[in-house]
């Protein structure tokens, strides 16, 4: 590949904590160089010169949780065309979750997904194995052969392990391997047949109600016993300030625990349903405008490590019938930064702590070759313009399915390039 050189940019890295208008050079799809200081000597004499004047370069985004339909709901989702809309976004490296059919829950599966991604994605997709067979919470995968396969974590996807001996028994095996235990904290007896959050909202709009304690004594449950196994673990996506306190306090407690939280929770509340539009129907389900300002307050500290898209493609079939009936889910990766950005240009979180819970941090919760922009990385970089104005319409969507809870929405601020070991693989 020819060398070359991004001038003029602002560098936004958490890794080393650089913020400061420079060059980067790349050559070999790696970092050469970063910073204010480039000497000439360091710039071979063929390098290609981009002018970024105006840019903001960050760490490609790192999203820990995607739901892809391949394989088994190709319709839905591929592959491929995950890996399309994830470059869009700037998405450089996404985990994959096992919720597929067949799950991905032993060797051949892992190394399926593999293969097709070499073949096929344009962005690094990394797979998660599932914590028990047919994620059925009952009788575990062998962690070590699927691991050694190349998954990077272990999950039941959409599904919480009910069995608390088995989760404990989870939690030990995998604790042996260093493998990280992430987990959707819903109690699906609890919930029940809700299908928003509980409250007077719900109320207005006759519809039953999901709890938050739905989600908080699952999470009690499994940090008292991520405690007492010393196992590491992931709660995926949490949503009620009472998650975060339970989190802060494990975490007091030195418990070996992170957390993340959907980028709809941050930026979107229940009042978004408005006329029962089926697209905002998530899970966990969308809440309070106080709720969501709590978990923004909970990401600026820290407690809260990371967001992800929860990217989770729905068709017509399970989307378009009334709220009830309708799947929970969004796809989200296309949206991810430019909904992100909302809480910086509303003063909420400052743009280094974004990026961090966007890429740094959950590239080195799982240990990744990510989310840095220090010398010597690979060079998976997204280019910013921070106050481009845009609306997100459904003919723009890369992604095969189209339920977007930011439909129409309004963004300041776009990805305009995406690099993948300093190959452009989207540019708008």
């Amino acid at each position: 590949m020819t060398p070359r050189i991004l001038k003029n940019v602002r560098i936004v890295d958490p890794s080393t904590l650089m913020d400061e208008t420079g060059d980067i050079l790349i050559d070999g799809g790696r970092i050469i160089a970063c910073g204010a200081q480039l000497s000439g000597a360091e710039i071979p004499a063929d390098c290609e010169i981009e002018d970024c004047t105006g840019l903001i370069a960050v760490p490609g985004l790192v999203d820990a949780c995607v739901h892809i339909g391949e394989p088994g709901a190709e319709h839905r989702e591929t592959i491929a065309s995950a890996s399309r809309a994830a470059a869009k976004g700037g998405v450089t490296s996404m985990i994959m979750m096992p919720d597929t059919d067949p799950v991905i829950d032993d060797v051949a599966l892992v190394d399926f997904v593999q293969r097709l991604a070499r073949d096929e994605a344009i962005v690094r997709v990394h797979p998660a194995a599932a914590l028990t067979k047919g994620l059925n919470g009952e009788d575990m995968t062998e962690f070590g052969l699927l691991l050694d396969a190349g998954a990077v974590m272990l999950s039941n996807g959409r599904h919480t392990v009910d069995n608390p001996a088995v989760m404990r028994r989870v939690m030990t095996y995998a604790r042996d391997f260093g493998a990280v235990v992430a987990v959707a904290t819903q109690d699906r007896r609890l919930g029940g047949s809700g299908v928003m959050n509980e409250g007077l909202f719900a109320s207005w709009l006759g519809l039953p109600g999901i709890p938050r304690e739905a989600e908080i004594i699952p999470l009690e449950r499994d940090l008292r016993l991520a405690a007492l196994t010393g196992a590491r673990y992931h709660a995926m996506s949490i949503s009620v300030p009472e998650s975060s306190d339970v989190i802060r306090a494990a975490k007091a407690r030195g418990v070996d625990v992170t957390a993340g939280i959907s980028i709809n929770h941050l930026t979107l509340n229940e009042t978004d349903i408005g006329e029962y539009r089926t697209f905002f129907r998530l899970s966990p389900p969308l809440r309070t405008e106080d709720d969501r300002r709590a978990m923004v307050s909970a990401l600026t500290d820290g407690t809260i490590d990371i967001i992800v898209s929860a990217h989770d493609p729905q068709d017509v079939d399970t989307k378009r019938l009334p709220f009830a009936d309708a799947e929970n889910g969004a796809i989200g990766l296309e949206t991810l930064l430019a909904a992100a950005l909302r809480l910086y240009h509303s003063g909420d979180v400052p743009l280094m702590r974004l990026i961090d819970a966007l890429s740094t941090r959950p590239a080195r919760i799982l240990g990744l070759d990510a989310g840095t922009l220090a010398i010597g990385a690979r060079a998976d970089i997204a280019l910013i313009d921070p106050e481009h104005p845009w609306v997100l319409s459904k003919e723009d969507i890369v992604s095969r399915s189209k339920n977007s809870a930011f439909e129409d929405a309004r963004f300041t601020g776009k990805v305009l390039q995406t690099l993948v070991a300093g190959v452009t693989v989207y540019r708008s």
